[in-house]
């Protein structure tokens, strides 16, 4: 009987509910941090079930808040749960969880933007990044203000292989904005296309798993929302530095409604922009009135490539900013300006 018991599933004991520990704590969504909470546990099981098989897995939930998917997460059967919880007022609900499943929970009080996450786990569950995923996983129902910042944070360390990804291809199950979320999945061609698509889809194999209606959520948020399954790619699409393919993408995406060959101009200094534009999209086999969103991954990856061996030609060119080159044009403007005008007389003041 012993023996049985140690392979019965954990269960948690009964506990208040959500809508209780939101009342006991006197818990209140705050706009001005966008959060929205999730009180419905078949939506919560529905998410932590996108991860796919928990049992014994190490887990990593950003902002749990009231603890709604991390009651899920622990009915999975998980080892161990890492609790990240920026919002002090959250952490004793997130205790009397902890309680209900002694030794399994490790709170931190803290930012995720700033937590180390290389750190977090046990090192005997690195894997390479060859190998499977590792017994690793992030999920979180992400306030909508950090879940931009925060995937584009995750996919640069996707790309150097640190934080979270020290330990192999951790794989990640994240709520956003259901247009965030289509822009993560978009395919070329497609109206939400976008530099999050090429930056998301070159790094990591990305699925938009299902759509939550906003009324699930307290507050109710003015938009659905999105869950999107994460796994990193064994080997990138595109093969340069991450911010090099930043770099380059967000120059095509600067002017999504034009040819992509005015984006791609303000890679280069005023001084043989033309020319250098020209030949980058020539080398690249880009065709120069194809709108940004048009672009296939493999046209990225050209056009990485060659601006990296144009950069490797000319040491200037990666550090060139063209918002800097417009500012400094401005303030010359500016001061011409101010100094071709004659002073006004106090006479000529008072006919104005």
């Amino acid at each position: 009987m012993a023996a049985l018991g140690r392979v019965a599933a954990f269960r948690l004991p009964p506990l208040p509910t959500i809508g209780e520990i939101i009342k006991l704590y006197r818990l209140k969504a705050q706009r001005q941090l966008s959060q929205n909470f999730l009180l419905d546990l078949r939506l919560t099981d529905k998410i932590v079930k996108q991860a796919g098989e928990l049992k014994n897995a190490h887990v990593c939930e950003v902002g749990p808040g009231p603890g709604g998917i991390t009651r899920s997460i622990l009915s999975a059967d998980v080892e161990q749960l890492l609790l990240i919880e920026k919002d002090a007022r959250f952490i004793p609900g997130l205790q009397m969880l902890s309680e209900a499943a002694p030794g399994k929970v490790r709170i931190v009080h803290g930012d995720i933007l700033t937590y180390k996450m290389e750190k977090a786990f046990p090192k005997h569950l690195k894997k390479a990044w060859e190998d499977e995923p590792p017994d690793i996983h992030i999920i979180g129902n992400l306030p909508f203000s950090v879940s931009t910042p925060l995937i584009i944070k995750w996919l640069e360390n996707v790309s150097k292989k640190d934080g979270p990804f020290t330990y192999g291809r951790t794989q990640m199950t994240l709520t956003f904005q259901k247009e965030v979320g289509e822009r993560l999945t978009a395919n070329p061609g497609g109206k939400q296309r976008s530099r999050l698509s090429i930056m998301a889809q070159h790094l990591c194999s990305v699925e938009n798993c299902f759509i939550i209606p906003g009324e699930a959520f307290v507050p109710k948020p003015e938009v659905d929302v999105a869950v999107v399954h994460f796994t990193p790619l064994v080997q990138p699409k595109i093969q340069q530095p991450f911010e090099l393919v930043e770099k380059v993408v967000r120059s095509v995406f600067q002017f999504r409604r034009k040819y992509c060959f005015r984006g791609l101009e303000t890679l280069f200094p005023e001084s043989g922009r033309l020319k250098r534009t020209e030949q980058l999209m020539m080398t690249a086999n880009v065709d120069p009135t194809l709108r940004p969103f048009q672009l296939s991954m493999s046209q990225f990856r050209n056009l990485c490539n060659t601006y990296r061996k144009m950069c490797d030609e000319d040491s200037s060119l990666f550090v060139f900013d063209y918002r800097e080159e417009l500012k400094q044009k401005k303030t010359t403007r500016n001061l011409l300006k101010s100094t071709s005008e004659p002073e006004q007389t106090e006479e000529e003041e008072d006919q104005l």
